[in-house]
C-alpha cells in the first residue's frame, strides 16, 4: 500500500513538472523543471529497488545532461533568447494534445497485445557484474557502441553551442 501511494505521489510530481517544463516561457525554468522530472524518474527507480539505475539516472541524466543544457543556455546571448519567447496558439495546443493522445493509445495497444501485464516476473536479481558487462561490453546486446555515439553527439552539441556563441560575438 505504501509503495502504491509513493508511486502515485511521484507520478503526479513527474507529470506536473513535465507540464510546467513544456508550458513555461522562461528557458531556465524549463531546464529546472526538466531536472525535477529526472529526479522523479530516479525516485521511481529507487522505489522499485533498482538502486543502480536510480543512481545512474541522478548522476548521468539529472546531473550531466541538465548541466549541459544549462551551459548551452548560458552560451546563447540574451538577444537570441528574447526572440525565443512565443505564445502557444490554441491550434498548436490541440494538435499536440491529439498527437499525445494518439501516442498513448498506440503504447496502450502494444502493451495489451504483447501481454505485458499478464507476464509473471521472476524474482531473480541480476548480479552487478552482469550489468557492468552489458554496459561496457562490445558484443551482441551490449552498449559500448551506443554509449560512444551518445558521447560524440554530446561533444558535437557543445562545439555547436560554442560556434553559435562565437558568431554572435563577432556580429
Amino acid at each position: 500500500m505504501g509503495n502504491t501511494v509513493m508511486f502515485i505521489i511521484l507520478a503526479v510530481f513527474i507529470i506536473a513538472s513535465a507540464l510546467m517544463c513544456v508550458t513555461t516561457t522562461k528557458i531556465m525554468r524549463a531546464a529546472t523543471f526538466m531536472l525535477f522530472v529526472l529526479f522523479g524518474v530516479a525516485g521511481i527507480y529507487f522505489l522499485l529497488d533498482y538502486t543502480f539505475l536510480g543512481a545512474a539516472q541522478i548522476s548521468v541524466y539529472a546531473g550531466g545532461v541538465t548541466m549541459i543544457y544549462v551551459f548551452a543556455i548560458q552560451l546563447v546571448s540574451k538577444r537570441t533568447l528574447q526572440g525565443l519567447e512565443e505564445r502557444v496558439k490554441s491550434s498548436k495546443m490541440i494538435t499536440g494534445a491529439l498527437a499525445a493522445l494518439a501516442g498513448l493509445v498506440v503504447v496502450g495497444l502494444i502493451l495489451l497485445k504483447t501481454g505485458f501485464y499478464t507476464q509473471e516476473i521472476a524474482g531473480v536479481e541480476v548480479p552487478m557484474k552482469e550489468i557492468g558487462t552489458a554496459l561496457v561490453g562490445s558484443g551482441k546486446y551490449q552498449y559500448v557502441l551506443p554509449f560512444e555515439f551518445i558521447s560524440v553527439f554530446l561533444l558535437a552539441c557543445i562545439i555547436g553551442g560554442l560556434v553559435v556563441a562565437r558568431k554572435e560575438d563577432k556580429a
